[in-house]
């Protein structure tokens, strides 16, 4: 049985991404694969399994040297069990950067597209089958597609992924408007989550010049329930940094979907330089807080902006 996942901090495009290409693989091919998680699961991503009436995929904890295993949603090892390249990788579908460090037993076979949602690149590797698909896995992909560009609102948005989203919303008589609207208000309950689980919820280790960085986003319609608990998450921040000798900083920005900026919280001189070079920025000594607006990808505008930044 292969075993299909998605990176640490789980969010829909990693998960739904996972049950596609598992059920994909039990339909179309003659091997046969479960998907599972490696976290728990936002309630973007909950929602939208409820509402498709999916199960939610097993918490896989370890992989071991008998394990065949198809990765998606990216290739970062950072972002993955620390013991993954002890399995037996046979595939890896991505739409993020090439990253390094995974080691493959045999020649694999990899699919690496720059579109907005690994969905996507899945809905293409799926070829004369997409006219027989399911409607729970129609819906899967287009809520991945839709969580992923943010309702078409990120920079990372192609026109192929919008395409595809608007087709099979029209198939199945979803508006894309109201359904996102849905999703997105899932997503701003933040009410079941400790400070630290905020700044593990939607998290990613990137290395930002010559320091490796962790960069937190949450995702809101409504930012002052973030903001109502920024001490209690600045806390966080420092518990998180005392116990990852191999994380330097943490970049925590809450993404306002509607208005489409970003706000960043500063704690210390590190976060506040990063900040200031990456962004191109003034910050005063007392601001804690600093605005950005037009800044909602973490991977096509956070990391890029940061790019090439060099501190010693």
């Amino acid at each position: 049985m292969i075993k299909v996942f998605g990176h640490i901090s789980p969010d829909t495009d990693a998960t739904v991404s996972a049950i596609v290409w598992a059920w994909y693989m039990n339909t179309f091919s003659s091997n046969k694969a479960e998907a599972y998680v490696l976290g728990s699961l936002n309630k973007e991503t909950a929602f939208v399994l409820n509402k498709w009436d999916v199960e939610e995929p097993q918490l896989l904890e370890s992989v071991n040297g008998d394990d065949e295993v198809v990765i998606v949603d990216t290739n970062n090892p950072q972002e993955l069990l620390q013991n993954v390249n002890d399995a037996s990788i046979v595939q890896i579908i991505d739409h993020h950067k090439l990253t390094g460090g995974l080691i493959s037993k045999k020649p694999i076979d990899i699919h690496i597209k720059p579109l907005a949602s690994t969905a996507t690149v899945i809905y293409d590797l799926m070829g004369q089958h997409i006219d027989s698909l399911p409607t729970h896995i129609e819906g899967l992909i287009l809520s991945s597609i839709l969580s992923d560009t943010l309702a078409f609102r990120s920079p990372t948005t192609t026109t192929h992924d919008k395409g595809i989203a608007e087709k099979l919303a029209k198939k199945l008589n979803i508006d894309i408007e109201e359904y996102s609207l849905e999703m997105f208000n899932a997503k701003s309950d933040i009410s079941d989550f400790t400070d630290i689980g905020l700044v593990h919820l939607d998290s990613k280790k990137s290395s930002v010049g010559d320091k490796n960085v962790r960069i937190s986003v949450v995702e809101t319609m409504n930012t002052k329930t973030v903001l109502d608990r920024l001490e209690g998450i600045k806390a966080a921040i420092n518990n998180v940094l005392k116990d990852e000798d191999d994380t330097d900083g943490v970049l925590f920005f809450i993404i306002d979907i509607l208005k489409e900026e970003s706000t960043v919280i500063i704690y210390d001189q590190f976060v506040k330089d990063l900040v200031s070079a990456s962004f191109e920025v003034e910050i005063d000594d007392n601001e804690d807080l600093k605005l950005l607006p037009g800044i909602i990808s973490r991977k096509k505008q956070i990391l890029l902006l940061s790019n090439g930044i060099s501190y010693n």
